[in-house]
């Protein structure tokens, strides 16, 4: 049987941040719009903020989806399964907000992620969820499956980029300004990366 929570803490965050992948769930308000469904794996690139506050960092890809739909109508479902252990499946349904690089609180959120170092990841935007609805259900189909390690392409292929030849990156590609439906996605030109405080 499935239990509403109403925070993010306990065992329940506990379960949350020992994953080592999740799942986003987004929508444009067009019912002819395209769903999106992501999967997010570095390691070190989600935080819980708070009891009600979860933050993930958002990096380069071929697409902007979740932050075009974010943009739109702020509507997301963060998803964790147990892949080992007890069976175990967690959604957070909220309001989402991507917080791009040159807003006065990217710095600040930036600080949440002291285990990922994302400059070789091309770090787009933080995005920040509310949660509005924190449930559990059994997982019970859900198989088993192991970890072994994080895959390394990702960065390999985005640690040769400085900030200008991302920027170019993103703007050759179609579906990053906008998105697959048209809708607004990542503001370009891209911002450089904040400094981050001496000290």
């Amino acid at each position: 049987m499935g239990k509403t929570y109403e925070r993010i803490d306990g065992r329940l965050r506990t379960f949350i941040e020992e994953q080592h992948i999740f799942f986003t769930a987004t929508a444009p308000l067009d019912a002819e719009g395209t769903v999106n469904l992501s999967p997010k794996g570095v390691s070190g690139s989600f935080a819980v903020v708070d009891e009600r506050t979860v933050a993930y960092l958002d990096f380069a890809g071929s697409t902007a989806e979740t932050i075009a739909h974010l943009r739109e109508n702020g509507r997301i479902t963060l998803m964790w399964c147990a892949f080992q252990g007890p069976p175990n499946i967690v959604r957070v349904h909220g309001r989402g907000e991507p917080v791009f690089r040159d807003d006065p609180r990217f710095a600040g959120l930036l600080s949440h992620f002291p285990a990922v170092d994302p400059s070789p990841h091309g770090l787009r935007a933080i995005i920040v969820v509310t949660a509005e609805l924190i449930r559990d259900t059994c997982g019970f189909a859900v198989p088993y499956l192991s970890y072994d390690e994080d895959r390394s392409l990702h960065a390999d292929r985005f640690r040769r980029e400085d900030d200008d030849s991302l920027g170019a990156y993103f703007e050759k590609k179609p579906d990053i300004a906008t998105s697959i439906d048209g809708l607004p996605g990542l503001p370009l030109p891209l911002p450089p990366m904040p400094v981050p405080p001496a000290g």
